[in-house]
């Protein structure tokens, strides 16, 4: 049963994910989650987050930013990223995974989804059919729901990894 929480990759941060050579494997379009995924929870876009979306751009992805908060937040965030966006995104729902794909001209072959939450981003991506990377989160500090969240979290995946290790 907890297997359909697993991450289909899980890597220490979105900074570190092989970009290129997923671009090799086909891959043309990448569907972010923002806090604590890219930046701190509400932060503005870093120069980190500018320079890795030049780079995904020069590449040759389409990207789109998936979030569950609300507009200002998510426009303010994506000024100098220049992404498509999607705001109070209400994932897991499949729905707005599919309406990225669409702005961005993919579909479920050769999108990711880089996020750092099991139970919205990751589940979210894989209810789509989407290849998910789960990343760690940037900051310690967050909402309280998202602290309970957590919690289970570590339990899934803690079964994950010791799957993997098999």
């Amino acid at each position: 049963m907890l297997e359909r929480f697993f991450p289909d990759d899980y890597m220490a941060s979105a900074y570190v994910i092989p970009f290129q050579e997923l671009y090799q494997e086909g891959f043309r379009g990448v569907i972010f989650d923002i806090d604590n995924t890219l930046v701190p929870h509400g932060a503005p876009a870093d120069e980190r987050a500018k320079k890795l979306f030049r780079s995904l751009k020069e590449m040759g992805y389409s990207c789109c930013l998936l979030s569950n908060n609300q507009k200002p937040r998510v426009q303010m965030f994506n000024e100098e990223i220049g992404a498509y966006y999607i705001c109070n995104a209400h994932k897991p729902s499949v729905r707005n995974y599919q309406k990225a794909m669409k702005l961005m001209g993919t579909d479920r072959t050769n999108t990711l989804f880089v996020g750092d939450q099991l139970f919205t981003d990751v589940w979210g991506a894989k209810r789509t059919g989407i290849r998910n990377i789960l990343v760690r989160p940037i900051h310690p500090k967050e909402e309280i729901q998202i602290v309970l969240k957590r919690f289970l979290e570590k339990i899934v995946l803690h079964f994950y990894l010791k799957e993997k290790k098999k």
